[in-house]
């Protein structure tokens, strides 16, 4: 028995006015067949050493030892299916409206029933899968205000953001985890998404940066973890790359610019489109040291103005380019023979790297 708190007031067991203990006590009981072991919660009387339950403490109690039942069981609790609903912003009513059930389901589920395992599975689904609550929206949407149709809208987009995006992650590293402790292929760092996205950020944010379409980013993103290398013995990303046939690229790279938080999109060049990195308003880089920011300067530098035409013909003539089989994985050991010390005066500049 644990006291939480004394309150005065008239006391059924003696009839008489004093401090009335409330007390949490471990009960036990069978519900639907199952044993199951809760808190419940009782005022005491000292007086008659007595207890007794208000009519809230009787309904709080009973959601108690159905939720015990719950756990035991591998269904939801009440809080739980309440939480899924709050994450996504939306009435008890509505909810229903949109798995089409009895308009009251949502409301029992979270007080005093307890939920059947088809309900159950749908309601788990719905915790996990943002996009199917999205199809459920529209399915739906003649039957809502449109302020609360915009508002669950809104908030089911951001989860199914951020789930596609744990999703992307997962994949990106599923792809990587092989590579782990290969330092020739990782540069002899962790693959940090953090740090690519920021570098990303950074050459779109530069003004000495024009035109940054995929091809050139990935290319500038080799170079600035190979001069790392170079220097310190480790790259910034933790990426590992490849020798395609049009130059470096970053394993996943697809994947890797499909996350949310790289800011880019399609325009037209010519008679077909591609990918342009866009500047963003976030111009803090906590995943990226001053060394790293020196080296990317340099990058930035050497390359920043230059077309991805005249990129690819320096990357075509590095030792890392020519000794690499076709869609092998670029080595780091070949960051020695990096040839940034060269002028190349056709991308304007003479400076030495």
């Amino acid at each position: 028995m644990k006291t939480s708190m004394t309150e005065k007031m008239l006391c059924p067991c003696c009839m008489e006015e004093h401090n009335v203990q409330k007390i949490t006590v471990r009960e036990k009981n069978v519900f639907k067949g199952i044993p199951v072991r809760y808190a419940a919660e009782y005022w005491y009387c000292d007086r008659t050493d007595e207890t007794y339950a208000d009519e809230q403490q009787i309904a709080s109690n009973d959601i108690a030892m159905k939720n015990a039942y719950r756990e035991k069981t591998g269904l939801l609790t009440s809080r739980q299916i309440a939480a899924i609903r709050a994450k996504y912003g939306i009435s008890q009513s509505d909810l229903c409206l949109l798995l089409g059930w009895g308009l009251k389901t949502i409301t029992r589920y979270e007080s005093h029933q307890v939920q059947d395992i088809a309900h159950d599975t749908i309601l788990r689904k719905l915790d996990c899968d943002p996009e199917w609550f999205l199809q459920l929206l529209k399915a739906e949407k003649d039957s809502l205000s449109a302020a609360a149709y915009t508002k669950y809208a809104e908030a089911a987009a951001v989860l199914f953001e951020k789930n596609y995006d744990q999703y992307l992650k997962s994949a990106i590293m599923s792809k990587y985890v092989r590579f782990l402790h290969n330092t020739q292929a990782n540069g002899g760092k962790e693959l940090s998404l953090d740090a690519v996205i920021e570098i990303i950020r950074y050459y779109a944010n530069s003004d000495s940066v024009a035109d940054l379409h995929k091809s050139k980013l990935m290319r500038m993103l080799w170079y600035a973890d190979a001069l790392s290398f170079k220097r310190r013995k480790a790259a910034i990303t933790g990426l590992v790359y490849l020798a395609a046939d049009a130059g470096i690229v970053p394993l996943a790279y697809e994947l890797i610019f499909g996350l949310s938080a790289v800011n880019c999109e399609e325009v037209e060049i010519g008679e077909s489109s591609g990918t342009v990195f866009l500047p963003v308003n976030h111009q803090k880089y906590p995943h990226l040291t001053l060394g790293d920011t020196e080296i990317l300067d340099e990058v930035i530098h050497r390359f920043g103005k230059a077309s991805v035409r005249e990129i690819d013909e320096i990357m075509h003539q590095e030792e890392a380019y020519i000794q690499t089989a076709p869609d092998d994985v670029i080595r780091f050991q070949f960051t020695d023979t990096l040839s940034l010390t060269r002028n190349f005066l056709h991308l304007g500049t003479t400076s030495m790297i």
